[in-house]
């Protein structure tokens, strides 16, 4: 279980970088969304970071667990706070944060099955 938990950790990681890389280098479709639902563009590089953290956090947890731990329930806030930005405004294509969503859960999960 610890290898399943190694790859989800490593994949999520990946993906929270690419998505931190298309913030910070600000991503049209990146923005636009953002933009709609009312992210300033002040706190876009925030975000990002949150999300690099995140990843590195998930990947530091590989060699000690509880960072890992940490971080799978620091990305898991912050997909839930992107999913409720979404349908504060009523906007409900929340698919993307959704799966990312349920992605850190899982993470989350394997994470603590296999202290």
């Amino acid at each position: 279980m610890a290898l399943v938990t190694g790859i989800a950790s490593a994949l999520l990681a990946l993906v929270l970088l690419v998505s931190a890389y298309g913030k910070l280098r600000h991503a049209p479709d990146q923005v636009r969304t953002l933009t709609r639902v009312g992210v300033t563009q002040r706190l876009i590089p925030v975000l990002a970071a949150l999300e690099i953290a995140g990843a590195l956090g998930l990947l530091a947890g590989l060699f000690w667990a509880p960072i890992g731990i940490a971080a799978a329930a620091g990305v898991v806030a912050y997909f839930i706070g992107a999913v409720g930005s979404h349908l504060r405004v009523k906007d409900f294509n929340v698919t993307a944060p959704a799966v990312l969503l349920l992605a850190g859960g899982a993470v989350l999960t394997l994470s603590i099955a296999t202290l």
